[in-house]
């Protein structure tokens, strides 16, 4: 098995149906895996925003979430994204609490802990909450992503 399953659109509730999504291993090389099939999974829908600054998002959340990820059973990652009007938004989930998930000072020490500053600097919005999966979820939207 590759490390990734990948499809579109099962119901996700009130918020529709993602336009693609992706259950990962929490494993680091799941990391540059998400990259390529978001990038080949997004292509088809047109979005005109920056899809390098969404990788960048992509990689820093799914990151997070291979690192702190807790539970006592098998896990995985899951990651959507839904348009959401002229916007693109991406759920990161991932067991744990989302109490947990907090945005520390970066330190000139440590090369970890900037991921969510990078979210903060490059998403329009980004939020955390409890994942209808249980566990977490981190998202991000990007305005404007099917405008030119």
């Amino acid at each position: 098995m590759n490390g990734c399953t990948s499809g579109g659109g099962e119901p996700a509730g009130d918020e529709g149906a993602p336009l693609g999504a992706m259950t990962l291993y929490p494993l680091p090389e799941s990391v540059p895996l998400a990259r390529r099939w978001f990038t080949k999974l997004i292509a088809p829908y047109g979005v005109t925003c920056r899809i390098d600054e969404c990788l960048v998002m992509i990689s820093e959340l799914v990151t997070n979430a291979i690192l702190h990820g807790q539970s006592d059973e098998e896990w995985q990652v899951r990651v959507e994204w839904y348009r959401e009007g002229d916007g693109l938004r991406v759920d990161v989930h991932s067991p744990g609490h989302p109490g947990r998930v907090r945005m520390r000072p970066p330190s000139q020490e440590y090369l970890f802990g900037r991921g969510l500053h990078l979210v903060n600097e490059l998403a329009d919005r980004w939020a955390v909450g409890s994942s209808r999966f249980g566990g977490t979820v981190v998202s991000f939207t990007v305005a404007d992503a099917w405008r030119l």
